[in-house]
């Protein structure tokens, strides 16, 4: 088991983001957390970034505390855009590099000739797409152990949707775990090994993506309906 959650709770005022979410993650998996906007799924993996504190609970990433040590170790990547209007492409990389030991710059290299991205392009004048794809690129370059990628289709045509996918499933491997949030689950449903529904910042229903067809009778998109409609 690489990353454990234990009955985490964050609360924003009168708001409950994460209300009592216990979950595990082993390596080597690709994990979808599933759910509408507003369910919890970017608080989880701030939480889990270190980037929030949740009000009670506890994150432990190979059986130690979030901290400096786990964010060596932890690529993460948001929603919001995290690059300054006056870096071009090729000063992200430089960022990057700066700021994590493992940032491979001859990976990011190549993912940006694959996101059809020039180095000189600047990052405030790209289009939500291709700042999107900026950003899969800068975090996939990393040689990170856990990769959690926050809504990595939003912004993205059903055309290049198919590249960041496969992108996503060269990436992972035995000795990687993969998080990824979305609500387009048809497109992660044909690549995960696991399904996490969030509602409400309360996990409803999760289990290993064949178990839970088999459980169910239903493809992960059906369960998705079903819990959300």
């Amino acid at each position: 088991m690489i990353l454990q959650c234990n009955d985490l709770v964050k609360k924003y005022m009168n708001k409950t983001a994460v209300d009592g979410i216990s979950f595990e993650a082993d390596k080597g998996k690709i994990y979808a957390l599933l759910g509408p906007n507003g369910s919890g799924k970017t608080t989880l993996m701030k939480i889990i970034a270190g980037l929030v504190k949740p009000n009670s609970g506890t994150v432990t990433y190979k059986e130690n505390p979030i901290g400096v040590e786990s964010k060596k170790r932890v690529a993460y990547m948001s929603t919001e855009p995290f690059f300054y209007n006056y870096m071009s492409v090729e000063d992200v990389g430089r960022y990057y590099k700066d700021f994590f030991e493992d940032f491979d710059s001859k990976r990011y290299e190549e993912l940006i000739v694959r996101m059809e991205l020039g180095m000189k392009d600047k990052a405030k004048n790209l289009s939500s797409g291709l700042a999107a794809k900026l950003k899969i690129a800068a975090t996939l370059a990393r040689k990170a152990e856990l990769y959690m990628l926050d809504e990595p289709l939003n912004g993205i045509d059903i055309i290049a949707r198919d590249k960041i996918i496969n992108t996503i499933l060269e990436v992972a491997g035995e000795d990687t775990t993969m998080l990824i949030s979305s609500h387009l689950v048809d497109e992660l449903e044909k690549i995960i090994d696991n399904a996490v529904f969030i509602k409400n910042g309360t996990i409803v229903l999760s289990g290993e993506a064949e178990e839970l067809r088999a459980a169910h009778g239903k493809s992960i998109v059906e369960l998705y309906k079903q819990i959300y409609a």
